[in-house]
C-alpha cells in the first residue's frame, strides 16, 4: 500500500508541477532542507564544546558577512521598504532558535525534535488565518501523512507515557518554537511580495547577534582545531538553506512549502546513520517511506492559486 501510494506520487510529482518555475521552487526547498540537515551534522561534531548562543552569533556573523558580499553584487539596499515586518522575522527566526535550543535542554531528543516538527501543521494553519491560503486536501494528506512519519522515525519513548510524564514547561517552550519556527515562515511567505530574498536573509542575523549576545557574558569559549570548521560549516549551510528557503517561500503557498520540508528527517536520519552509527529500524524505514510520500504528494500538487 505504501510503495502504491509512492510510485503513484512520485509518478504524479514528475507530471504534476504546474510550469518550471514551480518545479524549481520545489527543489530550492529541497536543497534547503538538505543544507539545514547538513548544518546539524556540523552542530553535532561540535559535541556542545561551546555554547549555544555562541554557534548562533558566530553563524549570524558569517552570515551577515555573506550576505552584505551579495547584497552589493546585485546593487540592492539591505534596509528594504517593510522595515518593521522585516525586524518581526528576524525576532522570529531568532526566538524561534532559541526556544527550541532550549526545548533540546530540557526533553529527550525525540520529543524535542517531535514537537518542533508540528511547525508544518502550525504553518499551514497560520497562513491560513493571517494570509487567507487556502489548506487543500493533498496538502492536508501530506501535512498529516508527513507527521506519522515523523513520529515513526523519532520513535519518541514517552509515546505509551502520559503527557504528565513531560516536563510541562519544557514542552510549552517546544511548542513555542514551532509557533515561531511557523509565523517566521508566514511572514517571508509575505515580505516576498516585495522584498529581495537576500534582505530578507539580511535581516534574521541582524537582530540574532544583539540577541545572543547578553546569553554570553562571561560563557565565551575560544574555539579551537576542528571546531573552526565546523562553526564554518555551519555558517555557510545555514546561509545556503535560509536563501534557498526563502526563494521556495516566494513562489509556493506557505503549507505546501513547509510540507516538503518534512523530507528533512529522513536527511537527517540517514547522516545519523552514515556519520555517527546510529541504528536504523523497519519502523524508521516505514516512517521515513511516509514522509517521502508526502513529499511526493506536496511536489506533485497543482498550485491553482495566484502566486502572491
Amino acid at each position: 500500500m505504501i510503495a502504491d501510494l509512492l510510485m503513484r506520487s512520485l509518478l504524479a510529482a514528475i507530471r504534476g508541477t504546474q510550469s518550471p518555475h514551480e518545479w524549481k521552487a520545489c527543489t530550492y526547498l529541497l536543497g534547503a532542507a538538505l543544507a539545514f540537515s547538513l548544518m546539524t551534522v556540523c552542530v553535532k561534531h561540535l559535541g556542545g564544546r561551546l555554547p549555544v548562543a555562541e554557534i548562533v552569533l558566530i553563524r549570524s556573523l558569517i552570515s551577515i558577512a555573506i550576505t552584505l558580499t551579495m547584497l552589493a553584487q546585485v546593487n540592492v539596499s539591505p534596509w528594504g521598504h517593510q522595515k518593521g515586518l522585516l525586524l518581526v522575522r528576524g525576532a522570529l527566526g531568532t526566538i524561534a532558535l532559541l526556544l527550541f535550543f532550549q526545548a533540546l535542554a530540557s526533553l529527550p531528543l525525540a520529543a524535542a525534535t517531535l514537537i518542533q516538527y508540528t511547525y508544518p501543521t502550525l504553518t499551514a494553519l497560520t497562513a491560513w488565518a493571517l494570509l487567507k491560503e487556502p489548506i487543500r486536501k493533498r496538502i492536508g494528506l501530506a501535512i498529516v501523512l508527513g507527521l506519522i512519519g515523523v513520529i515513526l522515525v523519532v520513535q519518541p519513548e514517552w509515546m505509551g507515557q502520559s503527557v504528565a510524564g513531560l516536563p510541562a514547561m519544557a514542552a510549552l517552550i517546544g511548542l513555542g518554537g514551532a509557533l515561531m519556527t511557523a509565523l517566521a515562515y508566514v511572514s517571508v511567505r509575505q515580505l516576498s511580495v516585495r522584498e529581495h530574498p537576500l534582505v530578507i536573509v539580511f535581516y534574521f542575523p541582524l537582530v540574532s547577534v544583539p540577541a545572543t549576545l547578553p546569553l554570553l557574558v562571561n560563557r565565551l569559549v575560544l574555539p579551537s582545531g576542528m571546531d573552526w570548521v565546523w562553526l564554518v560549516g555551519v555558517g555557510l549551510l545555514t546561509q545556503m538553506g535560509q536563501i534557498w528557503l526563502t526563494q521556495g517561500l516566494a513562489a509556493l503557498p506557505a503549507a505546501r512549502a513547509t510540507s516538503i520540508n518534512y523530507v528533512q528527517v529522513v536527511f537527517a536520519t540517514l547522516w545519523g546513520v552514515l556519520f555517527f552509527a546510529e541504528p536504523i529500524t523497519g519502523t524508521v524505514i516505514v516512517g521515513a517511506l511516509c514522509v517521502l510520500g508526502a513529499t511526493l504528494i506536496s511536489l506533485s500538487a497543482r498550485q491553482s492559486m495566484a502566486r502572491g
